[in-house]
């Protein structure tokens, strides 16, 4: 495959070309007011039609050269994780192992300066200035930026320029969260420059250049991820930079590019200074300054002036402005103009807004524009957040026209369903009461069709209203089909595989299942299993579902309880050594609504049990779990009931880390200093976790230095006793009186004799070493 077709990106399809003429058989082309033929051409225009790609000109072979050898010296640093530099701190002192690297970045940096947009542009640079972004400090940042002001129209249309525009946008956060906060950084003086502004007005300023164009950003195939990462830096506390990570710092990032990224390996701050205090990650920035949330209303009213109600539709439908229009709905919001006549959103729902203000009462027509949004793969996201964010009088309505009655057809829908659920995260009570009427039927075919996400999501409402929670029950065992109290102990297997009650006997009847014919037979809703899977495999979904049951008010919440209290030993061991049914015991020892009494029963139905339950890797953290919450009472019981386990403990390979916590060896001998030392680490713990809580964002407090050890326990006696020559030179130094000089001999005497008495007693290890010190 030509190199070519393996760059990231899209490229604009080429134009049909015409078929070639004999040249006297073209018309002449008519002439200029300036007296030359329009076939003549300046040469600026024939670069830019011979070079789009480049348009600041090819970089040299030799400095692409050179930064190929900082890309792979900055990935090795990057994958290093600063472990390396850490080690070299504590052999070293005072030695900083980020000298080096700042040396070669400064050298980096140098050789890059006037070079940024030719290196912004070329399809190998603009990875490196990527990787690079991560690492520069803030002044940096602010060097960079102001050097490609007056381009970005240009860069943010290129095919690799805009990623690197994107990748910038998205690190800005950090520096411009501490700029927020008044945390500036030292810029040398130099009088032949002039002021460097800040990253905060620079972004104004590169949101200014981008203003005019912003709508026909939105729509370009190479720009419209670039316009969604400003947008969320002007405004960050939208709900989409809660789906925010390290790999996608943004939540822009479509599958593939994060998928491409990822390839690239880690992209962090090289420095372990910065690794170790967090700046390596992203930081999100929690509030923006005011001239952000102006800036982000201008892009909104904008948009508005410039765009139709055709136009704003349209752009719901395509693939390439849909996900900048999902943001553009959010910052609207947020910024309270949803709820005008005429907004995005209201142009988006057909003028239902409108519609409301007018006359709340009427009822509009369904629209066909909307139902088919409602059932479209891409289009259904603007509906989710239409659904979340519009005002209540709209989403009323919008759920008579749309949701109400149709609800047996959507909740199975493949696409639909999504949007449903998130309907169900602002119902009222009389709306999920009408929800679960209406779905009385329809509950299994959500089970057999593995589209739990309406049924959880009905859980999760009934938990956060604090009602329903009895027809919630009865929806699940409708959806399982568990009709008797027998059956009913069955529920968390049931849940956990996503098997009704017939077809989970059916499998556990079976027993595994035969790998080698394994395309003709365990097929499980029509498809054929995979090799390391079978129907009893605990599934993430059903795992989800549990955990929402258990959050239930106390007396709902009893049937996922009685189920896991009534399953043998052994099967409450594979749920613990599950990496994703696992969690559900963590949310049984966590949720404030499960009853106390309830965790305590569960923590000793392991009695006995422990070595086998620490014996895994995802087992010893269930484990350590149930250690954190008991009280030293049971600490006790547990750690005796381990005692004859003791070396089963030692030689497991993650049980030994499970065995420390239990300190067996000081237990057996001194029982009562066990209890204390217990007792006085889970005070710590508590503690602990208050101070974080209430000192959750402080920077945290400088290390504690540690104390100089004395060379020997001799000389710790006698400094014990005669204090310190510090101290003992400074009385000398003042004058005393001849008449107490007698007294402080006298002192001196009884010190001295008690530390030859305590020499006396002193062991026989201590009296051999002080022999030695005596040869020496």
């Amino acid at each position: 495959m030509p190199r070519e077709n393996r760059k990231r990106g899209k490229k604009h399809k080429k134009q049909a070309e015409e078929p070639e003429q004999p040249y006297h058989s073209q018309a002449p082309p008519p002439a200029q007011e300036t007296g030359q033929p329009s076939w003549i051409l300046s040469s600026s225009k024939q670069t830019e039609e011979i070079n789009p790609e480049a348009p600041y000109g090819y970089i040299d072979a030799d400095v692409k050269a050179y930064f190929r050898t900082v890309d792979v010296q900055i990935r090795e640093w990057q994958e290093s994780r600063g472990y390396h530099d850490r080690d070299q701190e504590e052999e070293g002192g005072d030695v900083d192992p980020n000298e080096e690297r700042r040396l070669f970045f400064v050298a980096a940096l140098t050789e890059m300066q006037g070079k940024e947009k030719q290196m912004a542009t070329d399809p190998d640079c603009s990875v490196i200035l990527e990787r690079m972004l991560y690492s520069m400090d803030d002044f940096v940042r602010r060097v960079f930026v102001d050097s490609l002001v007056g381009s970005y129209e240009t860069l943010v249309k290129h095919r690799f320029a805009s990623h690197v525009c994107q990748t910038l946008f998205s690190v800005a956060r950090d520096t411009v969260s501490r700029e927020t906060k008044g945390i500036l950084p030292s810029m040398p003086n130099s009088p032949d420059k002039g002021e460097l502004r800040t990253l905060t007005q620079l972004i104004l300023d590169v949101s200014e250049e981008l203003l005019p164009t912003f709508p026909s950003l939105i729509m370009d195939p190479f720009a419209s991820h670039v316009m969604r990462s400003l947008l969320l830096l002007l405004s960050p506390t939208l709900s989409s930079s809660s789906s925010s990570s390290e790999d996608n710092p943004s939540g822009v990032r479509s599958k593939k590019s994060a998928a491409w990224k990822a390839k690239q390996g880690p992209m962090k701050s090289v420095f372990s200074n910065d690794i170790e205090k967090g700046k390596g990650k992203f930081i999100p920035l929690k509030s923006a300054p005011s001239e952000f949330t102006k800036m982000a209303r201008r892009l909104v009213q904008v948009l508005r002036g410039q765009l139709g109600e055709n136009e704003v539709r349209a752009m719901a439908a395509s693939k390439v402005a849909g996900p900048g229009l999902q943001v553009l709905l959010e910052v609207e919001a947020d910024q309270d103009m949803a709820n005008e006549p005429g907004s995005l959103m209201d142009r988006v729902m057909v003028g239902l807004i409108t519609s409301c203000q007018n006359d709340p009462s009427s009822t509009p027509e369904a629209s066909d524009y909307l139902g088919t949004l409602l059932r479209d793969p891409s289009s259904s996201h603007i509906l989710e957040i239409i659904t979340s964010r519009c005002p209540p009088s709209a989403f009323d309505k919008l759920w008579a026209i749309y949701f109400k009655g149709a609800l047996q057809r959507l909740a199975v829908h493949p696409v639909a369903n999504f949007v449903l659920a998130k309907a169900l995260d602002r119902m009222s009570e009389c709306q999920l009461l009408e929800v679960c009427d209406e779905l009385t039927n329809t509950w299994h075919k959500l089970i057999s069709t593995s589209r739990t996400g309406v049924l959880r999501a009905a859980i999760d409402r009934a938990a956060v209203l604090q009602a329903l929670g009895q027809e919630i029950i009865e929806a699940t065992y409708l959806a399982f089909n568990l009709e008797s109290a027998e059956d009913r102990l069955l529920l968390v297997p049931c849940v956990l595989t996503l098997l009704p009650l017939q077809d989970y006997k059916t499998a556990l009847a079976s027993g595994p299942p035969n790998h080698q014919d394994e395309q003709q037979q365990n097929y499980h809703r029509g498809r054929p299993l995979p090799p390391s899977q079978s129907p009893l495999t605990p599934k993430i979904q059903g795992s989800v579902l549990l955990q929402s049951f258990l959050r239930l008010p106390e007396p709902h919440n009893q049937p996922v309880l009685d189920s896991i209290h009534s399953m043998p030993i052994d099967d409450r061991i594979k749920i613990a050594h599950d990496s994703s049914a696992s969690r559900v015991y963590d949310v049984l020892l966590d949720s404030p609504t499960v009853p106390l009494k309830a965790k305590r029963q569960f923590v000793m139905d392991f009695m006995g049990h422990y070595h086998l339950l620490v014996d895994d890797r995802i087992g010893s953290r269930v484990g350590d779990r149930c250690w954190a919450f008991a009280d030293t009472y049971l600490k006790e019981k547990i750690a005796r009931s381990l005692i004859p386990h003791d070396q089963t403990l030692a030689a497991s390979f993650y049980g030994k880390f499970f065995a420390r916590n239990l300190n067996l060896y000081l237990l057996q001998r001194r029982p009562e200093e066990w209890r204390n030392a217990q007792s006085e680490k889970k005070k710590t713990q508590v503690k602990e976790e208050t101070q974080i809580k209430i000192k959750e964002g402080t920077p945290k407090d400088e290390p504690k230095k540690r104390k100089r050890k004395p060379e020997n326990e001799i000389d710790e006696l006698f400094d014990a006793v005669l204090g310190r020559k510090i101290k003992k030179a400074a009385l000398a130094a003042i004058p005393v009186s001849e008449e107490k000089e007698g007294e402080k001999e006298e002192e001196e005497d009884k010190s001295l004799k008690a530390v030859l008495g305590a020499i006396r007693s002193a062991p026989k290890g201590e009296e051999k070493h002080r022999k030695k010190r005596k040869k020496v």
